[in-house]
C-alpha cells in the first residue's frame, strides 16, 4: 500500500462533546484503530479524572496513547508526535484509514505539522520551578518571565502555569529564550489528514460537563485523586479535577463547592479549547451526526489541511 493512499481522521472539540463516541463509530466503519490525542488520558495512573474511554469502549476499538504511560515520564508534544507517528505508521500495514481523537491542540498541531526540538530541561531544574510555582503561584511565574525571557513574555499566554513553566525551565536550562528554538518551519507528512471538529451548543456542552463531573465523583474521583497525594506537584497532576481535590483535602472547603469549582474549571478549559481550535481554517465544523454522514464525501472530495497528499481511498 503506497503512502499517498493512507488518510488520518482527525476528530476534535472541546471536552466532553462526544469525540469518543464519534471516533469509535468511525472506527468500526473503517475497521481500524484509534490514536488518542489526550494529553492526560495516557497516563495509566489517572482514570476517573482524565474521562477515559470505558473499558467496553476499549474493547471495541484498540485505542493507542491510552495508559501507555507512567506520570513518572515526562510526556511532552514531542512524546506524542513520534509515539503517533509510530502508531500511524502501524496501522497503515493493515489499513489506509486511521482514526484520531482528542483535545489536547498541541499534540494534534505536533502530529499535523511538527514541533521545533526544544531541549529536555534539567529534571532538577524543572521540579524546582513546580514546587515554585506551587508554593508562590502564577504571579511569581509572570514575573520570572517577564525578568529572565522578556521576548517569550511578549508572546506569552500569559494566564497558562504549563507554558510558562515550561518556558522558565528553558531559559533556566539553556541559558536561552525558548522563542529561539521557534523556527516555525511545518513539516509535510507521507499521508493525508481530513479534520473533524464536533460544534456543539454552549447549553448541551454545559449540561454534559455537570453531567460527566456529577458521575466522576460518583465512580469514586475522590478515592482517586487521594491515592495520588503524594505526587500532587507533578506535571501530570496538574490537571482539572485533580488540583480542585487537592485544594479540598488541604482547606477542607464544602464538597459541594468542590464539585461546582471542578465544574467551572472544566467549562473554562473547554471555553479555551475552542478558542484554540477555531483559529484552524482547515477544521470541518459540525455535530456528531452530520460528520459521521458526510465522511464519505470528506474523503472523496479530498478535504485537506496544506501538508496533506490527496487522497486515493476506497470508500467502505
Amino acid at each position: 500500500m503506497s503512502h499517498h493512499n493512507n488518510t488520518v481522521i482527525i476528530i476534535t472539540g472541546p471536552t466532553a462533546s462526544g469525540k469518543t463516541a464519534l471516533a469509535i463509530k468511525l472506527a468500526q466503519r473503517f475497521n481500524t484503530s484509534i490514536i488518542s490525542a489526550d494529553s492526560r488520558q495516557c497516563f495509566k495512573e489517572l482514570n476517573i479524572g482524565v474521562a477515559k474511554p470505558s473499558e467496553r469502549e476499549l474493547s471495541m476499538v484498540k485505542h493507542y496513547f491510552i495508559s501507555s504511560h507512567s506520570i513518572h515520564e515526562n510526556v511532552t508534544a514531542q512524546t506524542f508526535e513520534r509515539y503517533a507517528l509510530d502508531a500511524a505508521a502501524e496501522i497503515f500495514r493493515n489499513n489506509n484509514v486511521a482514526i484520531m481523537a482528542g483535545g489536547t491542540g498541541l499534540y494534534i498541531k505536533a502530529f499535523c505539522e511538527g514541533l521545533d526540538i526544544i531541549p529536555e530541561a534539567d529534571e532538577k531544574i524543572r521540579l524546582q520551578v513546580i514546587n515554585n510555582y506551587k508554593i508562590n503561584g502564577i504571579a511569581w511565574l509572570q514575573k520570572q518571565i517577564q525578568i529572565h525571557d522578556p521576548d517569550f513574555w511578549q508572546i506569552a499566554e500569559r494566564q497558562n502555569p504549563q507554558r510558562l513553566m515550561r518556558a522558565l525551565e528553558v531559559k533556566f536550562t539553556t541559558g536561552k529564550s525558548i522563542v529561539d528554538f521557534h523556527k516555525g518551519e511545518k513539516k509535510v507528512r507521507p499521508f493525508n489528514i481530513i479534520k473533524l471538529g464536533i460544534e456543539i451548543s454552549k447549553e448541551q456542552l454545559h449540561k454534559n460537563i455537570n453531567q460527566r463531573t456529577t458521575e466522576m465523583f460518583e465512580q469514586g474521583l475522590i478515592q482517586e485523586v487521594t491515592s495520588l497525594k503524594a505526587f500532587r506537584n507533578m506535571n501530570a497532576l496538574q490537571t482539572v479535577g485533580y488540583k480542585e481535590l487537592f485544594e479540598y483535602f488541604d482547606t477542607k472547603l464544602l464538597l459541594d463547592t468542590t464539585i461546582e469549582k471542578v465544574k467551572i474549571n472544566t467549562r473554562h478549559y473547554a471555553k479555551r479549547q475552542i478558542t484554540w481550535f477555531k483559529k484552524d481554517p482547515n477544521i470541518k465544523w459540525g455535530n456528531s451526526y452530520t460528520l459521521l454522514t458526510d465522511i464519505n464525501d470528506y474523503l472523496a472530495s479530498g478535504i485537506k489541511n496544506e501538508n496533506s497528499i490527496t487522497p486515493n481511498i476506497s470508500i467502505l
